[in-house]
């Protein structure tokens, strides 16, 4: 995994930790001790505190971008210092450490998987696994260290249920899964499903089908296949989910050849 001579191991962060206290300078310093030479990619410390289900769609859609070998460290963690085990994981080529609360979900459902329980040692902080047991496992990977080294072998990770997708007819129902900053409703529904003609149904509103923000006027409803493959709903120059009032597991009906929404 080490990438060759010369190439810098790729370790990235996903915390709930802000920007207002030190927490998250104290992991990157864990790791750096350990692994001088890392580059460290700050994926976000924003998520909400404790909404791992944010997390998981966060992590599920980035890890993608990056390189076989990277290093994901993910701690959004509020079962910090209780039962539930602490966990490394390897799919797609790529590692991952994180706490088994289901904060990996939408990675360990792309497809195969080998995961790891760490121990947490003598002297770790009871509050803050992220710096204490977290960041050494990841460290150790991406210095190069196999997976099995790290633990035992886990088979039952904790997973959240699976976003809501679901075929009536002419009828494909999700949910919207992730409000990102801009107050776009992020849904489950595939890009694929939106062919010529099809029309969105979210919240009491008909939504028009756009390629982009400008397909509206300002103040407008779009929806839209996002970055990220999936429908999309928005408001051009505010934000969808104060327009709707609506948030994260809101139900969203695409009809597909001119029907009416079931």
């Amino acid at each position: 995994m080490e990438g060759g001579a010369g190439v810098s191991p790729v370790v990235t962060l996903l915390t709930d930790f802000g920007a207002a206290d030190g927490y998250a300078a104290e992991v990157k310093g864990a790791l750096l001790r350990r692994v001088p030479g890392a580059t460290l990619v700050d994926v976000t410390h924003e998520v909400p505190p404790g909404d791992v289900a944010a997390a998981a769609y966060l992590v599920g859609r980035t890890w993608r971008a990056f390189a076989e070998g990277t290093v994901h460290l993910v701690v959004v963690d509020p079962g910090v210092g209780t039962e539930r085990r602490a966990l490394a994981a390897e799919a797609g080529g790529q590692f991952f450490v994180a706490p088994d609360n289901g904060v990996l979900t939408r990675v360990l459902e792309a497809g195969a998987a080998r995961l790891v329980g760490l121990a947490v040692e003598p002297g770790a902080s009871p509050t803050f696994h992220g710096r204490d047991v977290f960041a050494p496992a990841a460290a150790r990977l991406a210095a190069g260290e196999p997976l099995a080294a790290l633990g035992a072998p886990v088979a039952d990770p904790v997973l959240l249920p699976p976003y809501r997708l679901e075929r009536r007819g002419d009828v494909v129902i999700g949910e919207v899964v992730h409000v990102d900053r801009f107050g776009t409703l992020v849904t489950s529904v595939p890009g694929s499903t939106v062919q010529a003609g099809a029309s969105v149904h979210l919240a009491g509103h008909d939504v028009p089908l756009g390629r982009t923000f400008a397909d509206v006027p300002s103040g407008g409803l779009v929806a839209f296949v996002g970055s990220g493959g999936t429908v999309e709903v928005a408001v051009r120059d505010g934000r969808a989910e104060e327009m709707l009032v609506v948030e994260r597991g809101a139900e969203v009906r695409v009809t597909v050849r001119g029907g009416s929404p079931a």
